[in-house]
């Protein structure tokens, strides 16, 4: 394991992250996640149709989390033009796919966020925001954008590790909690997570360490019950999420000696029924450069997808469709247990 946490700090090559996962199942003889698949009678791994357009509009977050894949803060450059989300809504206009997927960082901080919003919904498209719930009390900027949201009929979905405070905070940073609560009643209060107004506010939980999430339902029924009761907060469901064993929680996992453990966890946790229904079968991924990937997770690799077509501006339905999925030992972290999407749990 020596060798492990010498590396610790040179994970910002995604090439050495897909090293010490591959160094770590060699030496602990795990199955290449494409021969689980081929013994599922799965391979080769290919999309059914893409649903989804799944798009960082950057890195630059308000927030410095614990177990963010995507290595977001304050401090990251990396910011999508304009003209690159016009060529994702020329997509949107010549295609029939139904959702536009925003993520980041906090994408709320690109300075055409909301013109993009805009712009989705215009075109008849359901537009879902992944916000950080903290960015809605990060200035006046910021203030309205419950009633932005409400407007333009789009989803929110949040993260929230816990109903309590300390573990909260643990894993997001100090007073995350506190102003998470009150994001959330000042989403309440436009009617987010109200029965029958058809404004949708999901929260997502992420385990706190080296271990898969507990069941979704009832988890969600725990969360429903104490924001409820202790915050007189409502929301519309709960998705558990698996961390994956990368960047910021791969660090994690390598400084608190729990890599090879966790790694072995995700193995023999492998489920057929959790892999048929992956995101990355339904969900195409955008970089804040336009380039291409099979999930996010992919896209903080570094893995593009394969093919020809490589960049939004080159988009073209019928040949990402027949695309061959990349692949390799992170994987196993959205086919664990019940499985782990975008969307929560799969199987």
């Amino acid at each position: 394991m020596k060798s492990l946490l010498a590396r610790g700090n040179e994970l910002s090559s995604s090439s050495e992250q897909l090293k010490i996962l591959t160094d770590v199942s060699e030496r602990k003889s795990l199955p290449l996640f494409e021969t689980k698949l081929e013994e599922s009678g799965m391979a080769p791994f290919l999309p059914t149709r893409i649903e989804i357009l799944q798009v960082n509009v950057g890195k630059l977050c308000n927030q410095t989390c614990k177990h963010c894949h995507v290595d977001a803060g304050p401090d990251r450059k990396e910011i999508m033009s304009q003209e690159t989300m016009r060529q994702c809504l020329d997509v949107l206009a010549a295609s029939e796919i139904p959702v536009l997927d925003l993520t980041g960082g906090a994408p709320e901080m690109n300075p055409n966020f909301r013109w993009f919003v805009e712009e989705a919904a215009g075109l008849g498209r359901k537009v879902m925001v992944r916000c950080n719930l903290t960015i809605l009390l990060a200035g006046e900027k910021f203030r309205d954008l419950p009633e932005f949201f409400a407007a333009n009929r789009v989803e929110v979905v949040s993260s929230l590790p816990y109903f309590q405070k300390r573990r909260t905070d643990a894993q997001r940073g100090e007073g995350v909690f506190d102003k998470s609560v009150e994001a959330l009643r000042r989403l309440n209060s436009v009617g987010y997570g109200i029965p029958g107004s058809g404004l949708v506010l999901n929260l997502v939980y992420n385990p706190g360490g080296a271990f898969l999430p507990g069941g979704q339902s009832t988890l969600e029924g725990d969360f429903k019950k104490e924001l409820k009761r202790q915050f007189g907060v409502d929301f519309n469901s709960l998705f558990t999420i698996t961390n994956m064993p990368i960047s910021r929680f791969l660090e994690y996992l390598i400084e608190s000696g729990n890599l090879e453990e966790y790694m072995e966890k995700l193995v023999s946790s492998y489920n057929p029924a959790a892999a048929a229904g992956v995101m990355c079968r339904n969900t195409l991924s955008v970089g804040w450069d336009g380039s291409l990937y099979d999930c996010d997770f992919n896209q903080m690799l570094d893995l593009p997808v394969t093919g020809n077509v490589r960049m939004i501006g080159d988009f073209h339905l019928a040949s990402l469709e027949r695309r061959k999925i990349r692949l390799h030992q992170h994987c196993y972290g959205c086919t664990a247990g019940s499985g782990s999407s975008c969307g929560g749990a799969i199987a």
